[in-house]
């Protein structure tokens, strides 16, 4: 996310002035000519496990679980590489239900989904009420929190149904979207369903329920439960036959007594035995089918706050713009618009509390919102070959005077490719409305980015976006 006002008081940093900007050669390494499935979509996945609410490493656990128990039903070869994607990408659509959920609780959507994600809401329990006064109106007095946690109660069952509903047609939508199955798609879909027919979006029950879905839900459950098989176990009995297919109950059993399924490991061990699983029925991903990853993933993230609905997507463009102005070569412009996509993708740990906010930040919600960079630098530079573009892609708060974050990095420390997307990501920030402020006139946008040259802003950079602007009338559209 970009701030309105920039930090100017640092010394500007030495770079070349001349007559208007100069074609910039580009100095990122050419990508990979083979980058595997999946080991993009398991790096990816742990932007999922945040957003979800869970410990990163939760979909990996999740894949290595559901592929065993796949193993011991027999499944057939074909349904097991389905069951693999399904199995990474099954929060997909976890981002587009976080706005509602902090608002349903007034509180952290991550900790609402995480406190939340083993309750069952059909019944009122103690539990269950426990969970919800710990939530709703977090931070108020305990007569506010009581009042909204009987609202919420009086709603339980209509509320879950919406936000699951959002999040499992929106999964199973971009999973389409990547050039995933429809099996793989459909297991998404029906992630929430429950053997009893309570669950949702649909209703199903017994063996409407897609088997692939029955696994995924069997597995991510057993995947809660890090290091502790015994109560996998007993979560897994305990609910057999209502939410769970018994005969999948029956056959995980076994699983409790294998070491190495349940042995705590680093977050790369455990990814490095997911990718070892690989069932490698997807050749090796080609630059359209990147691009295409690039772009639902870009909606994945811009379904966070419904204040970035095409954030990510007006950046790429943005950044496309200025890489050809100022003739990048094609690898270099390839990076720079997938960088520009998933510029955000730390974002998705950050909670809509935060992201939502109307008015100013507190210092420590502050620190938290710088932590996305971070985030973002950490799961892309998890896939092979991305070195450069995490960078990237992480820097698009950097300042040439230092004065950015999360790195501090300084002129010659950012390349052009960063510097292209940190006035693409300002640009189309002011844009647009925000929480806290109207969208900009371009005018104004560009008298912005012009006081911020060259001390924290690439002067260069600006001029050429400020000559596709003329040029691109849909560029201009973008407010």
């Amino acid at each position: 996310m970009a701030t309105l006002a920039l930090d100017s008081r640092a010394e500007a940093a030495p770079r070349s002035t001349g007559l208007g900007h100069r074609p910039w050669q580009s100095s990122a390494p050419e990508p990979p000519a083979r980058l595997r499935v999946a080991d993009l979509v398991s790096a990816l996945s742990y932007a999922l496990d945040l957003t979800g609410g869970q410990e990163a490493g939760w979909a990996v656990r999740s894949c290595r679980i559901g592929m065993r128990l796949a193993a011991v039903i027999g499944l057939p070869e074909d349904l097991q590489a389905d069951l693999y994607y399904a199995l990474l990408l099954k929060d997909t659509g976890c981002s587009s239900n976080a706005a509602r959920v902090a608002q349903i609780f007034n509180c952290d959507d991550i900790q609402a989904k995480r406190d939340a994600k083993l309750l069952d809401w059909h019944g009122i329990t103690w539990q269950g009420f426990r969970t919800t006064f710990r939530l709703a109106n977090a931070g108020q007095s305990w007569p506010r929190r009581l009042a909204r946690t009987a609202a919420l109660s009086l709603h339980r069952r209509r509320d879950a149904l919406e936000v699951v509903q959002l999040r499992c047609e929106r999964g199973a939508a971009i999973a389409l979207k990547m050039g995933f199955s429809a099996r793989t798609a459909e297991a998404i879909r029906n992630l929430d369903e429950r053997w009893d027919g309570r669950g949702a979006p649909a209703g199903r029950r017994g063996e409407q329920i897609p088997l692939l879905a029955r696994i995924v839900n069997v597995a991510q459950t057993l995947a809660l439960f890090a290091g502790e098989p015994a109560a996998a176990m007993h979560m897994l009995r305990d609910r057999g036959g209502r939410w769970f297919d018994p005969a999948l109950v029956r056959a995980a059993a076994p699983l409790r007594d294998d070491r190495v399924l349940w042995r705590q490991e680093s977050l790369e061990e455990s990814r490095q035995r997911v990718l070892d699983l690989d069932p490698g029925r997807l050749p090796a991903i080609d630059a359209a089918g990147l691009d295409r990853v690039c772009e639902a993933f870009a909606e994945v993230i811009d379904a966070k706050s419904p204040y970035t609905c095409r954030h990510s997507r007006e950046v790429a463009e943005a950044a496309d713009c200025i890489s050809g102005q100022l003739d990048l070569p094609p690898a270099a412009r390839a990076l720079v618009r997938r960088a520009a996509l998933l510029h955000d993708i730390g974002k998705l740990g950050i909670s809509n509390r935060i992201l939502d906010k109307p008015g100013g930040l507190t210092r420590e919600e502050w620190i938290t919102m710088r932590h996305h960079t971070r985030y973002t630098g950490e799961i892309l530079g998890r896939v092979p070959g991305w070195q450069t573009l995490a960078l990237t892609a992480a820097s698009h708060h950097e300042r040439l005077d230092g004065s950015g974050y999360h790195r501090g990095l300084r002129g010659p420390q950012m390349p052009i490719e960063s510097r292209i997307v940190a006035v693409a990501d300002v640009y189309a920030a002011l844009s647009v409305v925000r929480p806290y402020r109207e969208a900009l006139p371009q005018e104004a946008v560009f008298a912005l980015l012009a006081a911020e040259t060259p001390h924290a802003l690439d002067a260069d950079c600006v001029a050429a976006l400020r000559e596709a602007q003329a040029a691109t009338p849909h560029l201009q559209e973008m407010a």
